[in-house]
């Protein structure tokens, strides 16, 4: 479904990430690991046409889609939560809500799609009238799943899923995405925590100063004694 050729990327003159390699497949849940600094956000920026690539190749679906407007993306079916949630937080829920459709004209479609992600966020729907800047961290973190899914995307990409939330609130949104994964919508996310982000994925990247350095199968990652030692504090 997405392929990325010997990427470098970065903001301008600075150059983040290096010779990118990485594919995924429709259907997958891809695990993006790395510590902070590591270019982890850029890749995800630049996938969806925040950044421009400096060389490379980005290949969506069969089309190359280096270059393409970032809001073609979304018609593309390519849609992102953002690491910081990014909502409108003078804006109720529904409003918000609301504003990751705005690429639909059918209010029929709208109006089932919102269904939806009430559907999958009950909490989102009693307060759909309540303005975001007065949610909890975890319903905010709903309220910008909820946005990207508006768009009906068939790649959804998740930018720190966990950041700032206590462990219950993001095992139910895990709970989520496995339910937004059966539906047939493909996921990349990005998580510092590599048991939550490992236990839940089919395979991983690991992402360090820019370049990636180890991939494999989820499982694999997570029985690895380098990642054991970096990431989960194992010593040999």
């Amino acid at each position: 479904m997405l392929t990325l050729k010997n990427v470098g990327s970065g903001y301008n003159p600075l150059q983040v990430l290096w010779d990118v390699d990485l594919s995924l497949q429709e259907g997958e849940w891809l695990a993006l690991l790395g510590p902070n600094g590591a270019g982890k956000s850029t890749l995800l920026k630049t996938i969806v046409g925040l950044l421009k690539p400096f060389h490379g190749e980005i290949w969506y679906q069969g089309k190359e889609i280096s270059n393409v407007p970032v809001h073609e993306m979304v018609r593309l079916g390519i849609a992102l939560v953002p690491e910081g949630r990014r909502l409108f937080a003078g804006m109720t829920v529904t409003e918000n809500l609301e504003m990751g459709a705005f690429a639909q004209s059918d209010n029929g479609k709208i109006a089932e799609q919102l269904q939806r992600v009430f559907d999958l966020f009950p909490a989102l729907k009693e307060r759909q009238k309540q303005v975001v800047g007065t949610l909890s961290g975890g319903e905010r973190q709903m309220c910008a799943i909820g946005r990207a899914l508006m768009s009906r995307p068939r790649l959804l990409l998740v930018d720190e899923l966990s950041l700032g939330l206590a462990p219950v609130v993001v095992d139910g949104l895990l709970e989520t995405l496995v339910a937004i994964k059966q539906e047939g919508v493909t996921l990349l996310v990005v998580e510092q925590d590599v048991n939550t982000a490992l236990v839940y994925a089919d395979r991983g990247y690991v992402l360090r100063e820019g370049r990636i350095v180890k991939s494999g199968e989820a499982r694999q990652l997570l029985e690895d004694p380098g990642i054991q030692k970096d990431y989960l504090g194992y010593q040999e």
